[in-house]
């Protein structure tokens, strides 16, 4: 590089800063990327910043290079007022590009810093819910077993009451039964139903008789005890 010429030194020089200015932008856009991303996401993003920079850091090493080796060339030669300002145009230009990079390296820090605490508060939160579910897992199996058992027992009563249901529906089955054979009977022997008619009036007369006779008692004594006194 020391025995390139002055005009091959300020090609080389502009080409740099071309490319670091390309460099530089797509750099830019890339840590843009990182914000609102989950860690996962930018993990792949983190190879290729990374390998930018490297890229970046060497080509500020190489235009500060050239911009030391102009330096000597124009104090080698001549001076002259338009080798002096472009001389210093492009150091203005590698002072502006280092500062850039610093700043884009400082902020993409900063939103990495970020990825990684949202990082680690999303899995704190997942440890929190999963310990949390470990810890509720006994009393709801529990609930469950209670609910269960709760079920089976209305079951049970359930069963029972089919049971008891049927055996009451065979025993009205049975009275239906009797009465209509009653009936029947009834029907069929009309003697039978004068019969029974007879010793009910009977039995009615027999209670009135009685009664009367009660009735009769009843007053002779009490007539006999106003006798007396």
């Amino acid at each position: 590089m020391a025995e390139m010429s002055w005009d091959d030194l300020r090609k080389e020089a502009r080409r740099l800063e071309g490319d670091l200015d390309v460099r530089l932008s797509s750099y830019a856009k890339l840590g843009g990327y990182i914000d609102g991303k989950s860690l996962t996401d930018t993990h792949g993003q983190d190879i290729q910043w990374k390998s930018m920079e490297m890229e970046i850091q060497a080509l500020l090493e190489k235009l500060l290079d050239v911009n030391d080796t102009m330096s000597r060339c124009a104090a080698a030669t001549v001076p002259s007022i338009s080798m002096g300002q472009k001389l210093t145009r492009h150091r203005d230009i590698l002072h502006e590009y280092t500062q850039e990079f610093k700043r884009t390296q400082g902020n993409i820090m900063l939103m990495w810093e970020h990825a990684e605490l949202l990082k680690s508060v999303r899995n704190d939160i997942n440890e929190y819910k999963a310990s949390t579910t470990l810890k509720l897992a006994p009393g709801l199996l529990r609930e469950r077993a209670a609910i269960h058992g709760s079920i089976n027992q209305i079951e049970d009563v359930t069963d029972q009451a089919e049971s008891l249901k049927g055996v009451l529906t065979a025993q009205r089955n049975a009275f239906t039964s009797i009465q209509g054979k009653v009936k029947q009977l009834s029907d069929r022997f009309p003697v039978i139903r004068g019969l029974l008619g007879a010793i009910k009036r009977k039995r009615s007369k027999d209670t009135l008789i009685l009664s009367a006779v009660i009735a009769g008692c009843t007053l002779f004594l009490l007539i006999y005890w106003l006798s007396k006194e």
